[in-house]
């Protein structure tokens, strides 16, 4: 399992079986929502871990194949 953990997730999650946006180069690194969507499908993540909590609101998820999973305050 391949999993993008976008720019908004904590530093400091496990990542041992994942990669982060921020190392993955310019092909994720610049992107945001959309094109960081299109971008995690075609990379063949899995899902894509995210802290924004309107982006069900902002992109349109039903044609989607990836899962989102957003992360809340405790």
């Amino acid at each position: 399992m391949l999993i993008l953990f976008d720019n908004g997730t904590p530093q400091d999650l496990p990542v041992i079986l994942a990669a982060t946006v921020r190392n993955r180069g310019p092909r994720l690194g610049g992107t945001q929502n959309g094109e960081l969507i299109d971008a995690a499908e075609q990379a063949g993540f899995d899902p894509i871990v995210t802290t924004d909590k309107n982006i069900r609101y902002q992109q349109n998820l039903k044609t989607r194949k990836i899962a989102l999973v957003v992360l809340g305050n405790s």
